[in-house]
């Protein structure tokens, strides 16, 4: 029997959501209502089960983003080889149209801990990344897109913006970048700073993705706000906003993931966030070319 036809996996400029064994059925059913899905490529690793048959069905009618959130981009030991030999794996299994890791490190001293952990942000940073983001790039044939993290610490130690950081690693190795907006708003909101300057100072020229995701908000010790990274909620009115800003800067709709990794809702919930980014993306891409609505602007949810 042949092997079924996939679609093309080219990544639309749409908004597309994770994947998640249990809106198969919603995703085979209705496929026209994402532009793409997003795996863990942890989660796939192994040879076979049912989230192997499943997302095997889902890629022949909808395009794959990997997204890996394992490799230790920013660890200080080289890069585990036989992780990425599985990466590779999963990417040849596949064919994503993107592949994504986090500027973040989550071993050390051949411990694994479950967390992205920050970076100093160092020319020796700079250096130990940008050889890791070249490793990884070598091993998978292609570019990958690299996310900045949500942070909740600053070290002393940084001799470089966050961002001066991120657009020098796109420099030296020509990866592009997973512009999270969840995690700018976050960041800012925890180490005291402006989202929009960060959105303004970052490289959006390399940007070939866009997460949106929910987060917890809390207080710390000092009874100041204190913003976690959850993904477990609908996406916050400032991300939307900022959101928005990004896509008016950007001046091209770009393909838009929406992250909901932990009480995950039933699969109409994330597609009516999905439905919100791409009415935002027609709006400022509508404005932009000289065809504004009714109110002469777009407006966030």
């Amino acid at each position: 029997m042949a092997a079924p036809t996939r679609t093309d996996g080219t990544i639309p400029a749409r908004a597309g959501v994770g994947f998640k064994l249990a809106h198969t059925e919603a995703l085979l059913a209705a496929p026209d209502r994402v532009g793409f899905v997003e795996i863990h490529a942890e989660n796939y690793m192994g040879a076979g089960g049912p989230p192997h048959h499943a997302l095997s069905k889902v890629r022949e009618v909808l395009p794959v983003s990997l997204h890996g959130v394992g490799l230790s981009i920013g660890g200080e030991a080289p890069l585990d080889g036989d992780h990425l030999a599985r990466l590779a794996a999963v990417a040849a299994r596949y064919e994503p149209g993107l592949v994504s890791e986090h500027l973040a490190w989550s071993t050390h001293a051949g411990a694994y801990f479950n967390d992205l952990l920050p970076l100093p942000y160092t020319e020796a940073t700079l250096a130990r990344v940008a050889d890791h983001v070249d490793a990884v790039q070598a091993a998978l044939g292609r570019t990958i897109l690299l996310e900045n993290p949500s942070s909740y610490v600053a070290f002393a130690a940084s001799t470089m913006s966050e961002t001066d950081f991120i657009r020098a690693v796109a420099a030296r190795t020509g990866c592009g970048l997973l512009l999270d907006i969840n995690n700018v708003f976050v960041s800012a909101t925890n180490l005291g700073l402006s989202a929009e300057d960060y959105l303004a100072a970052f490289p959006v020229e390399a940007v070939g993705e866009v997460h949106l995701a929910g987060h917890l908000e809390e207080v710390d010790a000092r009874g100041e706000p204190l913003l976690i990274d959850t993904h477990d909620r609908p996406i916050a009115n400032p991300v939307w906003s900022l959101y928005l800003a990004l896509l008016r800067r950007l001046g091209r709709p770009t393909p838009t993931l929406i992250e909901w990794d932990t009480d995950v809702p039933a699969f109409e919930t994330l597609a009516r966030e999905a439905e919100t980014a791409e009415r935002l993306m027609r709006e400022v891409d509508a404005n932009a070319n000289g065809h504004a609505d009714a109110n002469g602007r777009a407006d966030a949810a």
